[in-house]
C-alpha cells in the first residue's frame, strides 16, 4: 500500500467518519461548552504589565530554599491542615503569608506571549479530529511548503540531479536544516533509485515517508510520542524556555488538558524573577480552576517547587508542574538555579522529574534551535515543547530538532484555544503538510 493511501485511510476517513457522526447526532448546543466556572470571569483586566519595568537583581543561588512565606492559590482550612513542615535542614518549613489568596482574587495579566487569559475557560463545540487540529496548525508551513514542492515538480519531466539540488533549496527553506535536508536528500536519491522512479509527482510521496521516517529514526513511535506519568503516585513536569516563548500559556493549556482527561493538577509558580510571571501563572491557576503554590517575587525557586510538591501531596494531586526561570544571558546562574530545583525534586520523589520539557517558539526557526542547544548544555531535557506551529511557514524545525539534537517533541502548539495544545504525532504532521495532495490522491 503507497504512503498516501495509508494517511488518507488513517486520517481523511477518521474526519470523515467523525462529520458523519455528527450529522447522525446532532449535539444539544446547551449541553457540553466544557466552561469552567470561576468567579473571576467578569473582572476587569488590570493595567499591562509594562515593559519598561525596571530589571530586578537576580535572586542569590547560593542559598538553600529559606524561609519564605508561601502562598498556595487555592489554599483552604488550617495552615497545619494544607502544609507538612520538613525536619530537614535544608528546606526550612513554610509559614503562610497572611491574605492568602483565593481563585476570584487574580486580576487577568498578559503573558509573556502577549496573550491575555480571558474568563472561564470554555472548550469549542464540538470536538476537532487530531488530522483536523493539525491540517488547521500547519496552513501556513502547508501554503509555502506544498506550493513550493507542486512549482518544482511542475518544472521538471524527469527526477535528475538537478531536480535534488532544488529540492534541497526547498527543505532548506522550511527550517528543516541543513544537516537533516543533507541527510534527506541522500535517503531519497537511493529510494528513488530503488524504486526506479522517474515521474517527479511520484516523488512527493517519497518525500512524506521520508520525513517521518527521519523523525523517528530507530526508535518506536511509542517511545518517544507523549509524556511520562509516575505510576506510583505524583508526576512532577519541569517547565524551562526563556520569556517571550509561550511557557505560561503553555502550562496552562496543559494543567486544562490533563484536568479535563480527570487528572488532580496543581501548579508551582517557580519563575520568581521575571516581573509579573506568578500573577500570570496564578491567573491561568484560576481560570482552568487548578490550585497554584506560590511565594513573593525574587524569593528561591527551589523553595516554592518543595512548597508545591508538599501542597500537591496533601491534596493527593496525580500531577505538578513547575514553572521556571529562563534568563539564557548568564548560563551559570541559570544553571544552577535548575540543579538547585531538580536535586529537591529527586530528593522529594525519587525518579522525578519524570520530564523537563522545554518549550521553544515555533516561529523563530533556527533560534529555536540555538536555545535548544543552550538549554540541552545546562539541564536533562526530556522533551520540547513548540509553542505557535500554526503561527510560522516553517515547520520543517520539528524535523530539525528531533534529528539534530536527537530530543523529541512531545507537545505542539496548533492554535490559540485551550484545546489547541496536542501531542505530537509524526504521521500527522506529515499529514498537515501534504493534506491537500493526500485527499485528492487516487491510487492507480
Amino acid at each position: 500500500m503507497s504512503f498516501f493511501k495509508k494517511l488518507k485511510d488513517k486520517f481523511v476517513k477518521e474526519q470523515d467518519a467523525e462529520e458523519e457522526n455528527k450529522d447522525q447526532h446532532p449535539s444539544d448546543p446547551a449541553e457540553g461548552d466544557g466552561s469552567v466556572s470561576s468567579d473571576s470571569a467578569d473582572e476587569e483586566s488590570s493595567p499591562e504589565v509594562s515593559a519598561s519595568l525596571p530589571e530586578k537583581e537576580e535572586p542569590p543561588l547560593n542559598e538553600e530554599p529559606g524561609r519564605r512565606g508561601s502562598v498556595d492559590s487555592h489554599a483552604t482550612g488550617t495552615e497545619e491542615e494544607d502544609r507538612e513542615e520538613d525536619a530537614d535542614p535544608d528546606v526550612p518549613g513554610t509559614e503562610e503569608e497572611e491574605g492568602s489568596v483565593g481563585p476570584e482574587a487574580g486580576n487577568p495579566v498578559e503573558d509573556d506571549e502577549g496573550e491575555r487569559p480571558s474568563g472561564a475557560v470554555e472548550e469549542e463545540d464540538e470536538k476537532e479530529t487530531i488530522a483536523s487540529k493539525f491540517k488547521k496548525g500547519l496552513a501556513k508551513t502547508r501554503n509555502s511548503f506544498s506550493s513550493k514542492i507542486n512549482d518544482l515538480v511542475a518544472r521538471y519531466r524527469t527526477v535528475d540531479e538537478d531536480f535534488f539540488e532544488e529540492l534541497e533549496e526547498v527543505l532548506i527553506s522550511a527550517d528543516v536544516g541543513v544537516t537533516t535536508v543533507m541527510e534527506m536528500i541522500e535517503e531519497l536519491e537511493m529510494e528513488v533509485k530503488r524504486r526506479n522512479v522517474q515521474d517527479p509527482q511520484k516523488v512527493k510521496e517519497i518525500i512524506s515517508e521520508k520525513l517521518v521516517d527521519i523523525y523517528y529514526g530507530d526508535d518506536d513511535a511509542g517511545e518517544v510520542e507523549g509524556l511520562t506519568e509516575n505510576p506510583d503516585g505524583l508526576t512532577v513536569y519541569l517547565f524551562v524556555g526563556v520569556n517571550g516563548v509561550g511557557k505560561t500559556t503553555t502550562i496552562g493549556k496543559l494543567a486544562h488538558r490533563l484536568k479535563s482527561e480527570g487528572k488532580k493538577v496543581t501548579l508551582a509558580a517557580g519563575d520568581t524573577f521575571r516581573a509579573g510571571a506568578i500573577e500570570q501563572l496564578e491567573e491561568w491557576g484560576n481560570r482552568v480552576g487548578v490550585n497554584v503554590t506560590k511565594h513573593s517575587e525574587g524569593s528561591d525557586p527551589a523553595a516554592v517547587v518543595y512548597d508545591g510538591i508538599k501542597a500537591a501531596e496533601s491534596r493527593g494531586a496525580d500531577v505538578l508542574i513547575c514553572d521556571t526561570a529562563g534568563r539564557l544571558q548568564n548560563k551559570v546562574n541559570l544553571m544552577n538555579e535548575l540543579s538547585k530545583v531538580k536535586r529537591v525534586i529527586e530528593r522529594e520523589i525519587p525518579g522525578a522529574p519524570h520530564e523537563v520539557l522545554l518549550v521553544l517558539d515555533a516561529t523563530t526557526g533556527q533560534n529555536a534551535m540555538s536555545q535548544a542547544k543552550t538549554f540541552a548544555e545546562v539541564t536533562d531535557v526530556s522533551g520540547i515543547v513548540l509553542s505557535k506551529l500554526d503561527g510560522t511557514a516553517k515547520g520543517g524545525i520539528v524535523l530539525a530538532i528531533r534529528n539534530e539534537l536527537e530530543i523529541p517533541v512531545k507537545l505542539v502548539g496548533l492554535g490559540e484555544k485551550v484545546t489547541d495544545l496536542e501531542t505530537f504525532d509524526a504521521h500527522a504532521f506529515v499529514y498537515g503538510l501534504f493534506a491537500d495532495m493526500i485527499e485528492e490522491y487516487e491510487e492507480d
